[in-house]
């Protein structure tokens, strides 16, 4: 750990990380060891694709601390809203807690915010928490800004720096969705976040939630930080 981090009054990261449970090439004894450290550690949430649902949530035992998130279109948002409603729905029917969902990025690109915030305003209905998956590092600044006030009207709970398909997520990245935010909903930074050091950085800079694939990796270093 760097000196900076040591000098530093370090939070507790472990209310503030998503545990990321994404790569579809990991096997059940790394689903089981990633829930247990979730539940374990305290993190506030595990966010899996609908094909590992019903064995995280098992695995996770009743709700708890510890969030049970299913992403929805991950990670591109490249299919039809009809889709998109329809994992929902599952998700939703097979114990998630939470959606992070990847919007429509085409109806956006083609200025076309109606259709964008439309489909998530049917998500948001089934009535659980809905973050939104944004792209910063392709968005130009003004479909950056649309997408976010269409978000939080739609009824989203928080917004998404990335997909993790792309560059780190950087403090900049978080400072600017943060102030585009205006404190109306969560700012969670995802993608690349592997140290210590960035994750303090994300969260000076305004993330309210850190999605990560290392957040045991992330609370040893802070223990070892700590004494």
């Amino acid at each position: 750990m760097s000196a900076s981090s040591k000098q530093r009054d370090l939070p507790d990261l472990a209310p503030l990380i998503n545990q990321a449970l994404l790569d579809p090439h990991l096997d059940q004894e790394a689903l089981q060891q990633a829930c247990d450290a979730a539940r374990h550690f305290g993190f506030a949430g595990l966010s899996t694709n609908l094909t590992r649902l019903t064995a995280a949530r098992e695995r996770l035992g009743p709700p708890g601390p510890t969030r049970l998130i299913a992403v929805i279109a991950f990670p591109f948002g490249a299919i039809p809203s009809t889709l998109k409603q329809a994992e929902a729905e599952w998700a939703a029917a097979h114990g998630a807690e939470e959606l992070d969902v990847v919007p429509d990025f085409w109806a956006l690109s083609q200025g076309r915010s109606e259709p964008f915030a439309e489909e998530l305003a049917k998500l948001c209905a089934l009535g659980l928490p809905v973050g939104v998956i944004l792209n910063m590092a392709r968005l130009p600044a003004d479909s950056l800004s649309i997408a976010v006030d269409a978000a939080i009207d739609a009824g989203a709970s928080g917004i998404q720096t990335g997909n993790g398909f792309g560059p780190a997520v950087t403090a900049a990245d978080v400072h600017q969705l943060a102030n585009l935010a205006r404190g109306r909903c969560a700012i969670k930074a995802a993608g690349g976040l592997h140290t210590l050091e960035h994750s303090l950085e994300l969260v000076e800079a305004g993330a309210t939630r850190i999605g990560t694939s290392r957040g045991p990796e992330l609370m040893q270093a802070l223990r070892r930080g700590q004494t």
